[in-house]
């Protein structure tokens, strides 16, 4: 079994990286993380970004980015090609799979999408939270109606989020296989009011859901949205437990 590499959401440091972003990423390198996934740049041009994580020894995962469009597609490629990175990440928000109805129309945006980016060498990478995973239709979750209906779509699984909404994250892992090859790694109480851990320090079963991921995952991302503790030690805690574990592997 070979570790995959670990990366990081910069959300997950969103307020020291608005104060420092490349002193922030100095801290992610030193950490040991091998990469880190964007959701912005703090004010910097994608060039500039570039020169620092190449300095730095870090590689770009991929990047959240807005839903791929007609128009904003050569955008987001020429982003996509500064930085390095192959994988565009977009979601929705709760109200887009509440129903059925909302749900197809959630597909067809998601269709759409994917079209933007067709034989470009880019892929279109749906994130999920607890809202695609916290009923079903027909006896499918959303999530499961979307990765049939879009099959050039990837999956960036956030397995907590599964887990939060009630399904089994080592399950949907190993259901969507080689599609999904960004996993979101994050921790806590598996309740959606509640703050987030540094990983391992939650209830979500790490050892099956990496035992289910790793033969097929090119990046496991930690991601947490907020801690009650130090957002930087909850960090180092959350890589230090995946390279323990066996499952991951960063630059050192």
């Amino acid at each position: 079994m070979k570790p995959a590499p670990i990366s990081i959401q910069l959300y997950s440091v969103r307020e020291e990286a608005a104060r420092d972003f490349p002193g922030t990423l100095k801290k992610i390198a030193d950490i040991g993380y091998a990469g880190v996934e964007f959701a912005g740049f703090h004010g910097m041009k994608p060039a500039e970004v570039k020169k620092i994580v190449d300095k730095l020894g870090l590689k770009v995962s991929s990047s959240h980015m807005a839903m791929p469009t007609a128009e904003n597609a050569k955008e987001l490629i020429e982003t996509a090609k500064t930085l390095g990175f192959t994988d565009i990440v977009a979601g929705l928000a709760p109200d887009d799979f509440a129903t059925l109805e909302k749900t197809q129309a959630s597909i067809a945006t998601f269709k759409k999408a994917a079209a933007a980016l067709k034989g470009t060498g880019f892929r279109l990478g749906a994130h999920n939270h607890w809202w695609e995973f916290d009923k079903k239709f027909d006896g499918k979750y959303p999530h499961d109606l979307l990765m049939a209906a879009v099959p050039e779509l990837t999956a960036e699984l956030d397995t907590y989020w599964i887990a939060t909404g009630g399904a089994d994250p080592a399950e949907v892992v190993k259901r969507v296989g080689k599609r999904a090859p960004l996993l979101h790694i994050k921790d806590g109480p598996c309740n959606k009011n509640e703050a987030m851990t540094a990983v391992g320090k939650g209830k979500v079963r790490w050892d099956l859901v990496l035992e289910a991921a790793v033969p097929t995952v090119e990046w496991l991302i930690v991601e947490l949205d907020r801690c009650d503790t130090d957002m930087m030690e909850a960090v180092a805690d959350s890589y230090r437990f995946l390279v323990k574990s066996g499952y991951g592997r960063g630059r050192k």
